[in-house]
């Protein structure tokens, strides 16, 4: 679990600084320059003899979903939407996690749907308020797309990693940014007009930070995360970036906090994991009174 809290931190860090910095620049662009430094990143690990050519065409085609088609959506959405907003609409991935793993093992686990509704809950009390309903029908609906395109490359990589146990977290991304590489690749060349594209140093140097570390690193530590972790763990820390994105825009990015609903809300999503991981219970348990 605590690859995906790491990881959470970072990206909280992620939705101001698109926002801030890149915007104005074509969304197409902007995904596809971070899938390809985080392809680059990970080339040297690509592995050909452990994995059939089935299995690479699975994570080929995983990595254009979970990534490719995730971030098309994702970093289009903050045309039509304010940070804040898009951290808000990434409430609803813990819903699409716990469904799609029930959907794949044929099986529907109660806890784990409660543990996502409160999560959920929690989010929702921190931003809710905030939200602009004359400006955001387009926005939401990317949203969505993303979510459920991370969500199912989530539940779907541990699926398919358990069919390929030789191969390597690290060797199997090359394949997964490979694809998105491929899909942002395809979209960039429609939309981008490489003749008058001009980049500032603060945007080459956000290009770098959210290519390498924010996508590279980070999406390689959350699938080993959500490897380890049960699937309403997983669901619910989906959920944990938002409390901390709002904390970080205001201890960072000086922008105004509820701090009452931050704190009811945050309370509401460290519940939910309690729910989840019943570790954390049974290690209470067994503290001395």
């Amino acid at each position: 679990m605590i690859y995906l809290l790491i990881v959470s931190l970072v990206w909280a860090f992620s939705f101001g600084i698109i926002k801030g910095q890149l915007t104005g620049l074509d969304s197409n662009f902007v995904a596809f320059t971070r899938m390809f430094l985080s392809f680059i990143l990970f080339l040297p690990f690509i592995k050909f003899r452990r994995i059939s050519p089935q299995n690479i065409i699975g994570l080929v085609f995983l990595g254009m979903i979970q990534f490719g088609l995730m971030y098309v959506a994702y970093i289009l959405a903050y045309q039509y939407l304010k940070a804040y907003q898009v951290a808000l609409f990434t409430i609803l991935t813990p819903i699409y996690v716990t469904v799609i793993h029930d959907a794949i093992e044929q099986r529907f686990h109660i806890r784990f749907l409660i543990a996502a509704i409160l999560a959920i809950l929690g989010a929702g009390i921190i931003v809710l308020s905030d939200i602009s309903w004359i400006e955001i029908s387009i926005g939401f609906f990317l949203m969505q797309v993303s979510n459920i395109a991370f969500a199912f490359g989530q539940v779907y990589y541990r699926k398919l990693m358990k069919n390929v146990p030789d191969l390597t977290d690290a060797s199997a991304f090359v394949y997964l940014y490979f694809g998105a590489v491929l899909l942002t690749g395809i979209f960039s060349l429609i939309t981008t007009d490489f003749s008058s594209l001009v980049l500032t140093k603060m945007q080459i140097l956000s290009l770098i930070y959210l290519g390498i570390v924010a996508s590279g690193i980070c999406f390689f530590l959350w699938n080993i995360g959500a490897r380890k972790a049960n699937a309403g763990t997983l669901s619910v820390l989906n959920n944990l970036k938002i409390p901390l994105a709002i904390l970080v825009s205001l201890l960072f990015f000086n922008e105004s906090v509820d701090l009452l609903r931050l704190i009811i809300g945050g309370l509401l999503v460290l519940f939910a994991m309690t729910i989840s991981e019943n570790e954390w219970i049974k290690k209470i348990k067994k503290m001395p009174s």
